[in-house]
């Protein structure tokens, strides 16, 4: 009799472990990324018509306002920017889908809690990359805040984080003045970096709630006793619109295989040097600059 016990004890306690592991969730997170700086520096620009002005807010828009799927288990998770079918000639170019791989969107970002590590496909400049290496270690700090975010209560925590030198959300062009200055003792050869103000850490705002308790949120966010509803990082805001529990058609939550792998802080050097590189090709051509501000604004 006691060995049926404990039969059926592991059986149970087997069924309960099997019914964790395929539990599964999907949310809907909205992008949007405040681009006034930027919009601002351009209307002081006597040469951009306003046709220009209208068709730079489109493009704008189209990289800093986007729609993003988070599908998730308790250990791991895969976020993707939603596809939509692009029109012939709407897709903004090379430089449009370059810019906009630095805005968040253009890959699969994969993270695994458990073992504290992420991998994400870029494509830039017509190359391949597969971006693995450990996830940041969010200190969070709890708040007292509290807030209804889709029906589920939220709680708020805040945390300090590096800015990535790849990451273009959160920087901004530099003051007219203090450029000047900067390019007065100048060398004649300067890095793109050099025209942004580039903040070196941000404070991030979160919400999120326990009543769905996984250790996830959108891109590379994590680390709090439930699901991450809402961020606010800098310029950028993402809130989730939707919420889906155990769906009926389950995602396949792994990591991308395609690319040449590489980690973040040579992929970040990757990029500014190939970014420096494009500018300087541009200059050569009799354009302008080449620099951030010309292929923001198409």
């Amino acid at each position: 009799m006691y060995k049926i016990i404990l039969l059926l004890t592991a059986l149970v306690l087997s069924s309960v472990g099997l019914r964790a592991q395929e539990f599964q969730g999907m949310a809907v997170y909205e992008s949007k990324t405040s681009t006034a700086d930027f919009k601002t520096r351009m209307e002081g620009n006597k040469n951009i018509t306003p046709e220009m002005m209208k068709n730079i807010e489109d493009r704008m828009k189209k990289m800093f306002e986007k729609t993003f799927i988070l599908n998730f288990d308790k250990s791991a998770s895969i976020y993707k920017e939603e596809e939509k079918l692009e029109a012939p000639g709407q897709d903004g170019g090379g430089g449009m889908r370059m810019m906009a791989s630095m805005t968040g969107g253009g890959g699969t970002y994969y993270k695994n809690v458990k073992d504290k590590s992420y991998t994400v496909d870029k494509e830039f400049m017509g190359k391949e990359f597969l971006v693995k290496d450990t996830l940041t270690n969010l200190k969070w700090k709890m708040e007292g805040e509290t807030r209804v975010i889709g029906g589920y209560n939220c709680y708020k925590a805040t945390a300090v984080r590096p800015v990535s030198k790849t990451d273009f959300r959160n920087f901004r062009p530099k003051d007219e003045k203090k450029e000047a200055t900067e390019k007065a003792g100048e060398p004649k050869k300067i890095s793109l970096m050099d025209e942004l103000d580039i903040p070196n850490e941000v404070t991030i705002t979160a919400w999120y709630t326990p009543e769905i308790p996984v250790n996830q949120g959108p891109e590379g966010y994590w680390g709090l006793p439930g699901l991450i509803l809402e961020v606010n990082d800098g310029k950028t805001v993402i809130l989730c619109s939707k919420v889906v529990l155990n769906p009926k058609e389950k995602a396949a939550i792994k990591p991308a295989t395609n690319g040449k792998v590489i980690n973040q802080k040579d992929f970040d050097e990757t990029v500014i040097k190939k970014m420096d590189e494009f500018r300087e090709m541009n200059r050569g051509r009799g354009g302008n600059n080449g620099g951030f501000r010309m292929r923001v604004g198409g």
